[in-house]
């Protein structure tokens, strides 16, 4: 291999010599011309026609110049090979352009580019037929669109349902877009404005919420949310408060679908229903979603059991971690202790009912709970980040013994942190005007708040996505997700 290449470089070298030695020749002899086509000009009784005559003569030299090296410029590189001209198993090698590293002007044209463009999320339904599909491409082929992603969901009475990820001009509006994909024998598109978080494929983004379900359960409705999108989950337990069948949780029929409406099956009890208007279900996305149950049903009950020893003013020591529903009888033995303003600030109702909500607040599929225990291991504090369609509630319930010792607010700022990891825009807490250590407790947030009375009672929303930098780094910073939506419980 070494001799190969060695000797067309011998044969390239001894060419460059020729060639310079005629150049340098032609070049006297060019000397020469002129010097004496400038005696015959300046001394000649024809000197403008001899001056006419040696213009021509340039040109004419020039042009066989310019012909010869085209032919003969051995400095050129080869011409690129097309792959389909390439022998089998060749490796195409990169040109130096190619393999140089781009300059700073390159890279800043690169990113004036990505300045111009934007990121869609279109879907549509083609005809099952040859050349369907390609007819979509030609269509953004010619508005310049670029597709960077396409998944195609077939469907059970024909046709598919066509998903990509596209970079568009900043120009090309929604509603032209729409417009050239019903030119092109697209129906029923939808479209909607991306981000760079949609670059993720579809198999990395179903794994890692696939790693999240897996270690913790009160993932299940976040990873359904994810996976779907921009939607509504409400989890539909098998017995009401009362103990009676609740008549929504009938166990769905597997695979079939209600359109914009998908039942599965809560491997804890009841069902799971996801609502997304607008945008029908597909039968993949259907099974997508259906594995995710089915993981969750097989790994059983499980919560993460970090926890954080923190120490109060007074110099107790109590320690916060996550709650589910093996915490049950100790909550309830809580409630004993409590007395029944505190418990009635908290639920809203009968206090003799307080009880019944437990189960429903404990379980993952409601949201989250932290617990805040004592030394000796005795429950003494609740705080709840509830799931509410496709809004998100906090509550807290502090006994009576540890109100005022700053509990409250460490369990709040807790909540809130969780609540913005997982997306959420804002959370609502709702309480009586008389319950100023709730009140003083979410105006401790340092986050916008809005009022509003609601038959008596007061609920304060706090704008997660309008609060400054500083308080969003207080409360942890969010992951690259949207908004989730949630499930039904009692308040």
């Amino acid at each position: 291999m070494t001799e190969r290449n060695h000797a067309p470089a011998h044969r390239h070298h001894r060419h460059h010599w020729r060639r310079d030695v005629v150049e340098l020749a032609a070049l006297f002899c060019a000397v020469a011309v002129a010097d004496g086509i400038a005696n015959l000009v300046a001394h000649g009784a024809h000197g403008p026609i001899l001056l006419i005559a040696s213009a021509v003569a340039l040109l004419v030299t020039a042009a066989f110049h310019t012909w010869w090296a085209r032919r003969h410029n051995s400095h050129a590189p080869p011409p690129s090979t097309a792959p389909s001209d390439r022998a089998p198993g060749a490796v195409p090698v990169p040109s130096a352009s190619e393999a140089a590293p781009k300059s700073a002007s390159e890279s800043a044209s690169e990113s004036a580019t990505a300045a111009t463009t934007s990121l869609w999320r279109m879907r549509t339904t083609v005809r099952d037929e040859p050349g369907s599909l390609a007819a979509i491409c030609s269509a953004l082929a010619r508005q310049e669109v670029d597709i960077l992603t396409l998944q195609t969901h077939p469907l059970p009475e024909g046709g598919t349902v066509d998903e990509f990820l596209l970079r568009a001009p900043q120009r090309l509006a929604a509603a032209e877009l729409s417009r050239a994909i019903a030119r092109s024998g697209g129906h029923s598109t939808w479209i909607e404005r991306a981000d760079a978080h949609d670059l993720v494929d579809t198999p990395t983004r179903v794994l890692g919420l696939a790693t999240r379900t897996a270690l913790d359960a009160a993932e299940l409705p976040l990873a359904l949310r994810q996976l779907l999108g921009r939607c509504t989950i409400h989890s539909i337990p098998a017995t009401t408060l009362s103990g009676r069948p609740n008549a929504g949780a009938d166990a769905p029929v597997e695979g079939v679908l209600e359109a914009t409406v998908m039942r599965l099956r809560d491997p804890s009890g009841g069902a799971i229903t996801v609502e997304r208007p607008y945008l029908p279900f597909t039968p993949t996305e259907f099974a997508r979603a259906r594995a995710l149950v089915e993981l969750d049903a097989r790994l059983g009950p499980r919560v993460p059991r970090s926890q954080d020893v923190l120490t109060l003013p007074e110099g107790n020591e109590i320690t916060v971690r996550r709650a589910d529903g093996s915490d049950l009888a100790a909550a309830r033995a809580m409630h004993d202790r409590c007395s029944e303003r505190t418990l009635g600030l908290r639920y809203h109702g009968p206090v003799a009912d307080a009880d019944r909500y437990l189960g429903h607040l404990l379980s993952p599929r409601f949201g989250r709970t932290l617990a805040a225990t004592t030394a000796s291991g005795k429950l003494v504090a609740l705080g709840h980040l509830l799931w509410d369609g496709d809004e998100t509630e906090v509550a807290l319930l502090i006994e009576d013994d540890w109100q005022r010792r700053g509990i409250g607010s460490e369990l709040l700022g807790r909540l809130i942190a969780m609540a913005v990891e997982t997306g959420c825009n804002s959370v609502y807490a709702v309480t009586q005007a008389s319950n100023t250590g709730m009140v003083a407790a979410m105006r401790g947030l340092g986050l916008p708040l809005d009022y509003q009375i609601e038959d008596g009672t007061l609920v304060i929303t706090a704008r997660l996505d309008a609060a400054p930098a500083a308080a969003r780094g207080a409360y942890g910073a969010p992951r690259a997700q949207q908004s989730y939506g949630g499930q039904q419980h009692p308040r």
